[in-house]
């Protein structure tokens, strides 16, 4: 029951929405000098209201109308509070039954202590359960919705006809409004209507915390259980630590879920097609993890999920919450690890978002030099302030340990440490040092990292970043911003600028290849062909390539093999794997039918990308030293006339490899290289193999090393090596 009344709002406010303390009106209260009891109703809707007491069913008398949906009822004689339902009887016609939602004062008046980093528990709308009694409880959903600058809060839904003068939130000094509101079940539409702090009406905006949303045109957000779906990957999260460990292989396939494969009718595939499908084929692959594309609700679709609105929901358009659990579930029982990509650089401008939610810039900075992103047309948000901090780390843990999410790969971390990032003169301000680093993007990263691995030490985070920003994965105490991983796009850029060009020429470009090692170990590196080398006229790996349709081929084959064999985890866009000669389409799927002939270039592409995957998780002289100087040593780095590139991997146990690339096509006889060990070398991967679709030009499947001098080893391999091709060598019981 609530307290005496102590502020008596005018009708008129209750008319247009602008209520900001129904709890001091509204409900059950004491009477007037204390005696008795009186309730108050605000229904505009209804003609009439009769008061039934719960559960006994008594009928406590009918509500006087004091004026046009303003409803009174004086009870001088009880002293005791109690519970009851509203009988309503509606203008339209009919009857609805129902909780006065202004009775349960405690849900509301009573500010909790927040966890900063898990506002998810406390904001959104939970599913809540009211307590009557050990035989009745009263069922619905709790509301919170931070808005400290608004006038006044109300949700609007299926269950008030959407009509934004019914169920007034209450406002608390914290900038939160509450409300608890029975009867509402999951699966009900929902939205916020919110007037500034001018009375203004704002466009109804969807829930920053919900967790389910609506596709266009309604937009709305959903009441979701989060706590239905039952886990069954209990063994995947207690070896996590295991498998992602810096000396483990990661290698991991990027996917837009959208658009890997579509149904025969053009639909998506949903979250359990992708895990009865997708999942089957990773495991096939033999990759280790599935990195997903922005599954966060988007409503524009051909953003790729990079302009996100709902930022705790799974995009609706594969399914539900659970769907997308049951996805994740299924991956960690075949052993696959799930990395999401996470936007928190940005949101786009839709009304019902984020932008200007209470009518102020609450999210976003004030400032359009620092608030508006001129590349994307969007709004960035205010990293400085506390609440933003907060919205963003919980929202990260929030996929962490609601979806059981295995790393998350940070999007466009590059845009967020710059203050003049694609600005030119004038259009930026520096901070208060002079510099062009944006202070609070810094803070917020460090404490994004600082708090995820406190909470999750076997989770990994990956920085997109592009610039030469130093220490992105190192930790903090080393002034570093804590990341696990970055993003290589260097070697990125320099491989694919020198495999593009024609073979006579590559002699030119030979240190485009040999520069990624001068500072393969300054970052935690992982080596990426992601989607954006897809797109934008860019073509495909396939379609970079040089000379014929043999050597384009043969070329792909050879760059990809020296990805796998260089230092650093490893990252392949969708398609790549069967040498796709079309940029990727969002609006369509792979090229599926190319593994139609099994005989094909683009099958050998795939067998070739099965097998370095499995060679890669195999041999620890692959990855156990990735992000370690020790775990790599050229051989052969200056031979630019023939371009022939060789070079050792050691695991951590001293044992080693010999990797070998011959990028022209031309067959190199008695080529001699140094070796560590004199011993007999086992040829363990020709890329010119036939089974992928090369020519078979290897002269020998073991080779005796010789005892001569070469190349700084006192031993050498005297070998034969195929055109545009990588071979790998390994000692005979190494």
């Amino acid at each position: 029951m609530n307290t005496a009344v102590t502020f008596v709002p005018s009708i008129s406010r209750l008319k247009r929405a602008l209520c900001a303390c129904p709890f001091d009106w509204l409900g059950l209260h004491v009477g007037s000098g204390g005696k008795g009891l009186v309730i108050r109703v605000w229904r505009p809707d209804a003609a009439a209201i009769k008061v039934i007491e719960y559960p006994t069913e008594k009928n406590i008398g009918v509500m006087k109308s004091t004026e046009a949906g303003v409803f009174e009822l004086l009870l001088p004689r009880r002293r005791k509070c109690f519970t009851y339902q509203l009988q309503l009887t509606l203008h339209q016609g009919g009857q609805l039954r129902l909780f006065d939602p202004y009775q349960f004062g405690e849900y509301v008046l009573k500010q909790s202590d927040l966890d900063n980093t898990a506002l998810y528990q406390h904001l959104g709308a939970h599913l809540h359960v009211h307590q009557f009694n050990s035989k009745h409880n009263i069922s619905g959903v709790l509301f919170r919705v931070y808005a400290p600058n608004a006038a006044s809060v109300s949700v609007v839904g299926d269950f008030n006809a959407w009509d934004g003068r019914i169920s007034p939130l209450a406002s608390a000094d914290d900038g939160i409004w509450r409300l608890f509101v029975p009867g509402i079940k999951e699966g009900m539409l929902y939205k916020y209507e919110l007037h500034d702090s001018q009375g203004r009406l704002l466009e109804l905006k969807a829930d920053p915390f919900g967790e389910y949303a609506e596709q266009w045109p309604g937009l709305a957000s959903i009441v979701y259980n989060r706590a239905r779906y039952q886990w069954r990957d209990s063994q995947w999260l207690e070896t996590r630590k295991d498998k992602q460990g810096y000396d483990q292989p990661i290698t991991a396939y990027e996917v837009h879920a959208g658009s890997w494969r579509r149904k025969p009718n053009g639909d998506f595939l949903t979250y359990r097609d992708l895990a009865h499908q997708l999942v089957p084929y990773l495991k096939k692959m033999a990759f280790t993890h599935v990195e997903l594309m922005p599954i966060s609700e988007h409503p524009l679709y051909d953003s790729w999920g990079y302009q996100p609105i709902g930022m705790f929901a799974p995009t609706s358009r594969y399914g539900t919450p659970d769907d997308f659990k049951y996805f994740v579930d299924c991956c960690h029982q075949q052993g696959i690890g799930v990395i999401m990509d996470w936007v928190p650089a940005h949101f786009p401008e839709d009304s019902h978002g984020l932008a200007l939610f209470d009518g102020t810039p609450l999210y976003e900075y004030a400032d359009a030099q620092r608030g508006w992103h001129p590349d994307w047309q969007t709004h960035i948000y205010d990293f400085g302030k506390p609440w933003v901090g907060d919205f963003l780390v919980s929202n990260a843990l929030y996929w962490l340990e609601e979806f059981h999410i295995d790393g998350l790969r940070v999007d466009a971390v590059a845009s967020m440490l710059y203050l003049d990032y694609s600005r030119n003169h004038g259009e930026w301000e520096p901070n208060i040092y002079g510099g062009n680093e944006n202070l609070e993007a810094i803070a917020l990263l460090r404490r994004f990292n600082e708090t995820v691995y406190a909470r999750h030490p076997d989770v990994i985070t990956f920085a997109e970043e592009s610039t030469s920003w130093p220490g992105v994965s190192r930790p903090l105490y080393d002034n570093g911003l804590g990341f696990g991983y970055k993003w290589n796009m260097g070697w990125m850029h320099d491989s694919l600028n020198y495999i593009k060009n024609d073979p006579v020429y590559r002699k030119y470009h030979h240190d485009q290849m040999t520069f990624s090692t001068i500072y393969a170990w300054s970052e935690n590196f992982i080596l990426s062909l992601s989607h954006d080398e897809m797109v934008y006229g860019k073509g495909t790996l396939l379609s970079r390539m040089p000379g014929d349709h043999w050597q384009r081929f043969a070329n792909l084959r050879a760059y990809l093999a020296f990805m796998y064999t260089h230092p650093g985890k490893k990252l392949l866009f969708m398609g790549a794997e069967i040498g796709s000669p079309n940029e990727w389409n969002h609006k369509g799927e792979l090229d599926w039918t190319l593994l139609d002939n099994k005989k094909s270039q683009h099958t050998g592409i795939q067998i070739l990308v099965r097998t370095l995957n499995k060679l890669y998780r195999e041999m620890p002289e692959l990855h156990e030293l990735d992000t370690k100087k020790e775990g790599f040593q050229w051989l052969v780095s200056d031979d630019s006339e023939q371009s022939v590139f060789a070079f050792t991997r050691y695991a951590s146990d001293g044992h080693h490899i010999v990797v070998i690339n011959n990028l022209t096509a031309v067959v190199r006889h008695n080529y001699c290289i140094g070796v560590p060990s004199l011993k007999k070398y086992i040829n363990v991967l020709n890329t010119d193999d036939t089974r992928f679709g090369g020519s078979g030009m290897l002269r020998g499947e073991k080779i005796q090393a010789e005892s001569m001098p070469m190349h700084s080893q006192k031993q050498c391999l005297r070998l034969t090596l195929p055109p545009l091709a990588t071979v790998i060598f390994k000692p005979k019981n190494a």
